[in-house]
């Protein structure tokens, strides 16, 4: 009989060249690791539920690299380097056609970005996964939402909108006639962390943010816990041409770019005297990085288009009342 330790071996066991700094990891009640001398541990944990941030039936491989990047743009945002992985899956049965390209995807992905599973636990029960990330950040240097300052200027990382436009494609069958609709619904599921641009900001940045709930609530959690303001140009979003085109309508298009979740590219801010170092500190990094605003003193939202002000009354994706 297939049982939980006879999927743990076959699945899991043994997929990872063993890091340097795990002492002990899957097969004992606890892993057991070590983290280098002057740095801090960055953790983050996410759970997807099938239902509410995929389709049960959404192709595995994909869903695995959703999770495991959605995991590691959190340490991406703090500047941190990828370490270590716990995942807790619940499944309502085994089923190897789900369990082996949905493996096969997140070992690629973990293994290109050097992240070892180190421990979890898996248990029957509607389909859903739960991952810890652990990665490294030098002493003092970490990224954080509640720095940003007044003059500041607000940039992201990439493209905007087109995780949303690839959710609508998945949930509405009409949309798969539109230009597009199959590239975007794969940008939906198969985003790129930024873990490199955000170590490259660790010295440059004034604060950071993933952008998971929508450009328009991420920001805000910088302005909330900065207790500052923002004034974006909503003419300099950065979009893909498939965006543009699949909408049929620049401002939709751009309201899209404000609001898209699961998007995980960076926000962050950076003030005037670092601006003229980005060029040069992301060249490595092949990320492209636009600035949309600055920041203004507290009280202040203001969306403008050329200078135009617009009254668009816009939110991002909500845990408890949005689901897939």
């Amino acid at each position: 009989m297939f049982g939980e330790f006879n999927l743990i071996d076959k699945y899991f066991s043994s997929r990872q060249p063993q890091r340097k700094d795990v002492h002990l990891a899957l097969g004992d009640d606890c892993a057991v690791v070590k983290a280098p001398d002057n740095v801090r541990i960055a953790i983050s944990t996410d759970t997807m539920v099938a239902g509410i941030h995929f389709l049960p039936h959404a192709n595995p491989a994909w869903v695995a690299h959703k999770a495991l990047v959605s995991n590691l743009s959190d340490l991406a945002a703090m500047g941190a380097t990828p370490a270590w992985v716990s995942m807790a899956l619940t499944l309502p049965e085994i089923d190897e056609t789900w369990l082996e390209p949905f493996c096969t995807a997140f070992f690629d992905l973990a293994n290109y970005y050097n992240i070892q599973l180190i421990g979890g636990d898996t248990t029957k029960g509607p389909l859903s996964i739960t991952l810890t990330v652990q990665g490294f950040v030098p002493q003092d240097k970490v990224l954080l939402r509640s720095t940003a300052k007044v003059g500041d200027w607000v940039y992201v990382t990439g493209e905007l909108g087109d995780s949303k436009a690839g959710l609508d494609v998945i949930l509405d069958d009409a949309k798969r006639h539109e230009p597009f609709a199959d590239e975007l619904e794969k940008r939906h599921y198969l985003s790129t962390p930024r873990i490199l641009a955000g170590q490259a900001l660790l010295n440059l940045a004034s604060s950071a943010i993933d952008i998971s709930d929508g450009l328009i609530s991420d920001l805000g959690h910088i302005l909330h816990q900065s207790q500052v303001g923002v004034s974006l140009d909503v003419s300099a979003l950065p979009m893909s041409q498939a965006l543009r085109q699949f909408t049929g309508h620049i401002q939709l298009a751009q309201q899209y770019a404000l609001t898209s979740g699961e998007e995980y590219e960076l926000c962050f801010t950076v003030s005037e005297q670092n601006k003229g170092s980005l060029d040069s500190a992301l060249a490595h990094c092949g990320t492209k990085v636009t600035c949309i605003g600055q920041i203004r003193p507290q009280g202040t939202f203001e969306l403008h288009n050329h200078g135009e002000t617009l009254d668009w009354d816009l939110r991002g994706y909500d845990h408890f009342k949005d689901t897939i």
